[in-house]
């Protein structure tokens, strides 16, 4: 007896389910607001308004008192591109109990900080901005932390004000190099902001876990993918894509590292020797690419461009360390506190 036709679209119907479910993203396809409403942040997320370029614009921040017995210093955490003031939860809460204020703001254009619709970016402004939060909050002098491209805000900050910065410490900062000096491409604005619109889940999971974690996954990265896609993917997907783009061209543009020599204040360089972060050399072409992102020589070749800096390595790990190693990245920026 031949089976009827309705057999056969039931087990259709069925094997096209199991492909579907075999194929479904690794990550739910949760969604944030525009200022990364709905995501839990560690501890409670405060607003500093103010005027900047003839608008009205919010940065969200941290403000975390000392749970252990205070010291009386402050720390500033200055986040990087891919990251924001929630991702440094662990320093946080360790720095807090070491007895440290600590501030961890998010900037405009991050986060849950304002997207504008125009806005010229410079680190210049982002660290006047921080700045302005700082006098907000009362604090006159802090030391300045910053990753990624935290980094580059944290050293041109010091730069100019370092009379208000007590030390400086730079994790895996980008900017070690100038790439466009070096012969990587250079996009557009327009450029940027259609790479960043095709942003997703699976594609930050992998170069972040190239890139961040030296090829290694846990289960508690899973948040900080979900953090940064949802907000790519929801409703102000495309106001994050294009402040992003502007933010890009203005890191490629808009070196430091020229100015290395003219720091004046403590300066701590802690790195994760296997990273291999450089922006532009996802085209830049193979021999290029080859010179571009060598952290275990850039992080040398930066603390003798640094007058009297000092290096802190963690060999063989990627651009996160305080990330993929919080405990040993904790108590090393603690004790290195404590000794400049």
């Amino acid at each position: 007896m031949r089976p009827t036709s309705g057999p056969k679209k039931s087990l259709a119907a069925l094997l096209a389910s199991v492909t579907l479910f075999s194929a479904a993203p690794a990550f739910a396809a949760t969604t944030y607001g525009e200022q990364l409403e709905g995501f839990q942040y560690p501890f409670p997320l405060q607003r500093f308004s103010f005027s900047s370029q003839q608008q009205t614009l919010s940065m969200g921040y941290m403000d975390v008192r000392p749970t252990g017995r205070a010291n009386g210093q402050t720390v500033v955490l200055l986040h990087g591109k891919n990251f924001c003031g929630a991702t440094w939860e662990g320093s946080i809460r360790a720095l807090s109990q070491a007895g440290y204020r600590v501030v961890a703001p998010d900037q405009i254009g991050f986060c849950s900080a304002s997207k504008p619709d125009n806005y010229q970016y410079s680190f210049q402004q982002l660290a006047d901005n921080t700045h302005q939060l700082l006098a907000h909050l009362g604090i006159k002098r802090a030391t300045i932390v910053g990753h990624s491209t935290g980094g580059m805000l944290a050293t041109r900050y010091a730069l100019m004000y370092p009379a208000e910065t007590q030390q400086l410490v730079l994790v895996n900062p980008i900017g070690l190099e100038d790439w466009k000096a070096k012969g990587a491409p250079w996009r557009s604005v327009d450029q940027w902001y259609q790479r960043e619109l095709k942003l997703d889940a699976a594609g930050i999971k992998k170069y972040e876990q190239h890139t961040y974690y030296s090829g290694q996954w846990k289960p508690e990265y899973d948040k900080w993918v979900d953090m940064l896609a949802g907000l790519n993917a929801g409703p102000g997907h495309k106001k994050v894509a294009w402040n992003s783009a502007l933010i890009y061209d203005m890191i490629f543009t808009q070196p430091v590292f020229y100015e290395f020599g003219d720091l004046k204040v403590p300066t701590t360089l802690m790195i994760g020797t296997a990273d291999t972060t450089a922006i532009g050399s996802d085209i830049a072409s193979p021999e290029v690419k080859a010179t571009l992102g060598h952290y275990e020589v850039l992080g040398k070749e930066a603390a003798k461009r640094i007058p009297g800096a000092r290096l802190i390595e963690f060999p063989g790990m990627g651009h996160a360390p305080q990330m993929e190693s919080p405990d040993r990245f904790n108590q090393t920026l603690i004790e290195a506190l404590a000794q400049r």
